[in-house]
């Protein structure tokens, strides 16, 4: 198979994965009286699975938690149907996309802070999502992080140069 034929492969998996998720996420909304659109991505390697419209608060919680919740019982509801272990990423109310930019200004002041001190900086404890951005930030602010401790308190280091 050709690397175009298997990006095409991969694509529709995502689809696949992107349409059985949303059809579950419709049915809890649909289950719990919420009133939302769903839009189907693919970002990158993985399928994105958002539902717009309505205050949707109770969805995404505190910090987020509901929607991990949410976004885990869907990526099992895409493995059961599908038989494959998914990347899925669910967002309510853009809940995600601005915790990015947050997360993404956290880094690069962090950055700028510990190159200033230059002293090792840790982080509050964050979820493995919220990491990852935190890292990419860093990364291109030019300096180095690593993840320590032990899920849920996992958390972010940022070092000096």
């Amino acid at each position: 198979m050709s690397q175009a034929e298997t990006t095409e492969v991969d694509i529709t998996v995502l689809e696949q994965e992107g349409e059985v998720a949303a059809d579950y996420i419709e049915g809890l909304l649909d289950i719990a009286d919420f009133d939302g659109d769903i839009d189907m991505d693919v970002e990158g390697e993985r399928a994105l699975v958002s539902v717009v419209g309505a205050t949707l608060d109770e969805l995404v919680g505190k910090r987020g938690e509901v929607l991990e919740a949410l976004q885990e019982l869907t990526r099992l509801a895409v493995h059961r149907r599908t038989g494959n272990r998914t990347r899925l990423m669910l967002d309510i109310g853009g809940y995600r996309e601005r915790r990015r930019a947050e997360l993404t200004k956290l880094g690069e002041d962090v950055a700028a802070e510990v190159r200033q001190a230059g002293e090792p900086r840790p982080l509050a404890p964050m979820t493995p999502f919220e990491r990852k951005i935190v890292h990419d930030a860093v990364a291109a602010a030019g300096l180095r992080s690593e993840s320590e401790g032990e899920e849920p308190d996992r958390y972010v280091v940022v070092f000096p140069e």
